[in-house]
């Protein structure tokens, strides 16, 4: 005689339905959720047997997988705590009940548990009841086989998932649970070795217990995972290699981590966290599309690498793995709920990291530059990402000096200041090649005033955003009219001598280069701060530095910047020369060419191509006639 078919409780069969179709967005996490709850099932019956050793396994505790190719079956068993038959009723036949939560739960208020063990001893996965049902995603029918520990009478659970389930008395000869699931005919490929192996590597490696691969009729079976979990170990029985090959293992790179961090916490939060810095740049760096990979575990199962929560964008190149009890997940464990332990963790984990390099860099400044060279330029996103973080930020940033050429900070910049400076004085350029041959800098030397070369594209972003350091505007000396003579005065006193009548004297020649260039320019105007160059452009004070506008011409090629400002240096020579060939009306075509020259040389010294180079090839070759039949 049959068992009596027992209904499942109401709308089950609708929640059922989301569960196998809705809830996970890939049907190979069932493996997971098994093993997951077996592994819980191990952990109460370890617990309990240390106050009744009636409940002592006789083996070995762990989890197998059995195949039968034949049946199509997949079979998950523990040796752990098993179910009665109220048990499987009350667990199996209502949705969304957790044993494992009702276990923690019963525990907390039991009076017996003043002297019981520590979270670690019982450190449970599953807190929702539906992981379970998972099986029938993969499943058109799943039996549960299971020998409460302590009891003597097994019971056999089966169920299509949707009419309702059986249970009836079964044989087993030890405590424990065997789930089989008869497979559909699309999920053939969890009977393989290969793709099973490659689950239980995935989610469930870390697990403290042997996950065994064991064929029907074969009598040898091999451990799928590792079983250790090297964060929950003490970093004193850890060693350099150790945490190397692990670096490794989860994809960060080839190369020596340049920082291990390991850290676990207590408290209101509970996680522990193993972190690494690579010290080479990953070559997908600054792909648009990557993201942070920062490896999220409960309880040493894995949950997830896309948790971008933990780990903010300008964080991107730090990896390894998070592992807490404490974040509440969603019933499918995939997707975590808007909770404040996230923020709080993850704030506490950008803290730490920020912390560990900025010892770094106090201790070992020239192992740090090596670490800013490789991911400086991103570190740099948090700068006008991050407002929480952007005073720690800047003072980790290091920046090219003009005056020595090495690498400083701003507050060592700004240690450096004369007392009548009063601004941090910086300039853009494509490389500091480019930058420490600009004509803009040659005022700054002649007076030895440091001025920071800033060479990524980032830089253009986060100076617009934070403006100024210890108060100190930051000020691009490629932009705006800059008078440098209330800072310091020239090395050569003789190179400051110019005539109280300059702007009369050249404001003929001013007057005719805004004529011959129109709308080219926004303005001519007497430099004050060109030494040896002729001429240079800079950008209104209220322009766009040239380095701005490249990266704006770059995104949109029909991008028009807005005219600079040519200056002229009225001690050079040639300006003199062009000034008095103007005044005397002499030779009208050459200081045409000459004028327009001028502009062609400070769009070049600029990295800018002439608007034409043609005109501007004939106007060279004009020059060159005239200077050598001179």
């Amino acid at each position: 005689m049959s068992a009596p078919m027992h209904q499942f409780e109401a709308d089950t069969g609708k929640i059922l339905d989301i569960v196998i179709n809705s809830l996970y967005s890939n049907k190979e996490i069932f493996l997971r959720e098994l093993i997951s709850n077996a592994s819980d099932a191990l952990d109460k019956r370890t617990y309990l047997s240390a106050t009744d050793s009636a409940l002592l396994a006789e083996d070995q505790l762990g989890i197998t997988l059995a195949v039968n190719a034949k049946a199509k079956t997949l079979t998950i068993s523990d040796n752990g705590i098993g179910l009665s038959h109220d048990d499987l009723i009350s667990s199996l036949g209502t949705i969304a009940r957790s044993g494992s939560k009702a276990f923690v739960e019963q525990l907390a208020q039991s009076a017996d548990t003043s002297d019981k063990k520590s979270d670690d001893t019982l450190s449970l996965i599953g807190q929702f009841g539906v992981g379970f049902y998972s099986a029938f995603m993969v499943a058109d029918k799943v039996e549960v086989l299971s020998l409460k520990a302590g009891e003597t009478q097994a019971h056999l659970w089966s169920s299509d998932g949707v009419s309702g389930y059986d249970i009836s008395p079964a044989e087993k000869p030890s405590a424990g649970t065997d789930i089989t699931l008869y497979l559909k005919k699309d999920c053939k490929d969890f009977l393989e070795e290969q793709r099973i192996g490659y689950l239980v590597k995935k989610y469930s490696d870390h697990l403290s217990y042997p996950v065994m691969w064991q064929p029907v009729n074969v009598d040898d079976a091999r451990q799928l995972n590792t079983g250790s979990a090297i964060w929950t170990r003490q970093k004193s029985d850890i060693s350099d290699d150790d945490y190397t090959q692990f670096y490794r293992q989860i994809g960060a790179g080839y190369d020596e981590p340049f920082m291990t961090l390991h850290n676990r916490t207590e408290g209101a939060l509970n996680y522990t966290s193993l972190l690494f810095i690579p010290s080479q740049r990953p070559m997908d760096l600054f792909n648009p599309d990557r993201k942070s990979r920062m490896q999220l575990y409960i309880n040493k199962v894995f949950i997830t690498d896309e948790c971008e929560e933990f780990v903010p964008p300008w964080l991107r190149f730090v990896k390894g793995v998070i592992d807490t009890p404490d974040l509440d997940l969603n019933v499918s464990r995939e997707m975590l709920q808007h909770n404040p332990a996230v923020v709080k963790i993850g704030k506490a984990v950008v803290k730490r990291i920020l912390s560990e390099l900025d010892k770094k860099k106090k201790k070992d400044f020239e192992a740090y530059q090596q670490f800013w060279e490789q991911f400086g330029i991103v570190l740099k996103e948090g700068l006008y990402e991050d407002i929480d973080n952007r005073d720690k930020l800047l003072g980790l940033c290091l920046f090219t000096s003009a005056r020595t050429g090495a690498q400083i900070s701003l507050q060592e910049y700004c240690d450096n200041m004369s007392e009548t400076q009063d601004k941090i004085y910086f300039l853009s350029a494509e490389s500091v090649a480019q930058a420490e041959t600009s004509p803009h800098l040659e005022g700054y030397r002649a007076r030895d005033i440091d001025v920071l070369l800033l060479t990524d594209p980032v830089d253009e972003f986060w100076v617009q955003a934070v403006g100024s350091f210890d108060e100190k505007p930051l000020t691009s000396i490629s932009r705006g009219s800059q008078n440098l003579d209330d800072i310091a005065p020239k090395k050569d006193e003789a190179d400051d001598q110019k005539s109280e009548n300059q702007d009369e004297e050249f404001a003929p020649l001013i007057a005719s280069l805004k004529s011959k260039l129109g709308e080219q320019v926004k303005d001519v105007r007497l430099s004050k701060t060109l030494v040896d160059s002729p001429a240079c452009l800079v950008a209104d004070d209220d322009g766009m530095d040239i380095q701005m506008e490249r990266l704006m011409k770059a995104h949109n090629k029909d991008f028009v910047g807005m005219p600079r400002v040519l200056e002229l240096n009225a001690d050079h020579k040639l300006i003199q020369a062009i000034s008095e060939k103007l005044a005397h009306d002499a030779d009208p075509e050459l200081v045409q060419d000459a004028c327009l020259m001028l502009f062609d040389q400070a769009q070049i010294l600029e990295g800018k191509s002439p608007d034409s180079l043609t005109e501007f090839a004939r106007r060279m070759t004009r020059l060159m006639e005239r200077g050598l039949a001179g």
